[in-house]
């Protein structure tokens, strides 16, 4: 299992990424993060709602009644085209993030991880 704070910054874009192709609702979202990380990381359901909150205050999804459920209608999100741009924009800087951290982490099968970790 992945720490919350390792990824915290990320919870936008894997929302984000999700609705690239379709809208959808919160329960949805949180199962597919679960099952394409393998359950390595789980979103809290408050971490998910304060995303959703932070997301559509700064324009990025729009959120919509759907289907009822329970008596209740559902309510899905969509990206916004502000939030496609957000989105590559959170690419761009996830791949720089990755290659200066890729700089502090020394491969197991490295001579160089064994002479440090011994």
């Amino acid at each position: 299992m992945i720490s919350s704070d390792v990824i915290r910054g990320y919870n936008d874009t894997m929302i984000l990424s999700l609705l690239l192709n379709e809208p959808s609702y919160g329960y949805e979202i949180s199962k597919r993060i679960r099952e394409l990380t393998e359950e390595k990381y789980i979103m809290k359901e408050t971490t998910l709602y304060s995303a959703f909150k932070r997301l559509e205050t700064n324009g990025f999804i729009d959120a919509f009644a759907g289907a009822e459920t329970n008596g209740k209608p559902r309510t899905y999100y969509r990206i916004t085209e502000a939030g496609k741009n957000y989105y590559k924009d959170k690419c761009e800087e996830w791949e720089i993030t990755q290659e200066v951290i890729e700089k502090f982490i020394v491969k197991e099968n490295n001579n160089e991880y064994n002479k440090k970790l011994s």
